[in-house]
């Protein structure tokens, strides 16, 4: 084969096997990667006869600032407050943000990353659907553009992983119920829409256990993303039905909370902790919003900043050819105490 067949490193990279990242990282510094995969590139180089257009590469490096946010749901507050973030940091580093939402949806999702990779981003901070994205097109990607995932982890694909410790989330707000009254309930979706549910309610059942009580889930039905509605429906049949087996509850995410919040008010149901109060109720995430619920919302919040932070840096790192190993990055979140429990 001679050089002139591989038109450019995307080509070089699919046929060789090595990710798209390494190899710019190669080519920027061939001492900034390990030897072993060195030599790989090298003996790729000379099987393939592939000679990369030095000066293209710089143009390519000067021509573009650009940066893609990608989240499931812009209009989801937990994400537009991430999304607020991310921009932030990219703007002060001197990148220019461009925001996209794949609204829940796999194939919009892949239309997003084909977009994307069109536009030749200098990177991509991409939180995906989960278990509902098409992998094998996301794997493609990141091998094609220097990309961190944050939110959701999907195996160990792109540069890094940076997100909140669920397990942590849902662990220390579990315990601090069962302290002060008694044991939370979990109420939660059947099918929930963010992947990091499943991690809540795992980790719920590890708390319980290791407390030394009986866990209690209540699923609701409901798809999508519309979760206060779905919170405020499967509440009012929750407590119609009497599933609730004890008056504490902690929700899987703050916007299920709201609508259980919302089912309580119209059923005449007093939340809180005084005396005349029935119930708590307990949510996870900080809600932007969860400040301002009747009564306050207590909740277990996300490092807002310093995920968006961490995930920009490693970002702009890689960028700038420092790669590193594969890592995950999980951010423990905070315990904010208010009037609903």
């Amino acid at each position: 084969m001679t050089g002139s067949k591989i038109r450019n490193m995307e080509e070089f990279a699919s046929l060789s096997g090595i990710s798209r990242p390494t190899i710019s990282k190669y080519f920027n510094n061939p001492n900034s990667v390990r030897s072993s995969t060195r030599n790989k590139i090298e003996a790729a180089l000379e099987r393939l006869e592939y000679r990369p257009n030095i000066y293209a590469m710089n143009q390519n490096r000067k021509l573009t600032k650009n940066v893609g946010v990608v989240v499931p749901l812009l209009s989801d507050p937990y994400f537009a407050e991430i999304a607020r973030n991310l921009e932030q940091h990219c703007l002060a580093a001197g990148y220019r943000p461009t925001l996209f939402s794949s609204h829940g949806d796999p194939a919009l999702e892949v239309e997003v990353m084909d977009t994307l990779r069109s536009l030749k981003p200098a990177g991509v901070l991409l939180a995906p659907l989960g278990r509902a994205s098409d992998r094998a097109a996301l794997k493609k990607f990141c091998d094609d553009v220097p990309t961190i995932i944050f939110d959701s982890s999907v195996d160990e694909i792109g540069l890094a992983f940076v997100g909140s410790d669920n397990f942590q989330f849902t662990a220390h707000i579990t315990d601090y119920l069962c302290r002060t009254g008694e044991p939370p309930c979990f109420f939660e979706m059947k099918t929930p829409a963010n992947p990091n549910a499943h991690r809540r309610r795992q980790s719920y059942l590890n708390a319980m256990e290791t407390f030394g009580y009986t866990p209690h889930v209540i699923s609701v039905d409901g798809e999508g993303w519309g979760f206060e509605e779905i919170g405020r429906l499967g509440g009012h049949e929750a407590l119609e039905q009497g599933r609730f087996s004890t008056n504490t509850i902690l929700c899987s995410n703050d916007r299920l909370a709201i609508g259980l919040l919302t089912a309580c008010f119209e059923k005449n149901i007093r939340v809180g902790r005084c005396e005349d109060c029935a119930i708590r109720v307990a949510g996870q995430d900080g809600h932007p919003h969860s400040r301002y619920t009747c009564p306050p919302l207590t909740t277990i919040s996300h490092a807002y900043n310093a995920v968006s932070q961490t995930a920009a840096e490693a970002l702009f790192a890689a960028i700038g050819g420092q790669v590193s190993p594969w890592k995950s990055t999980r951010l423990e979140g905070k315990l904010i105490l208010r009037d609903s429990a």
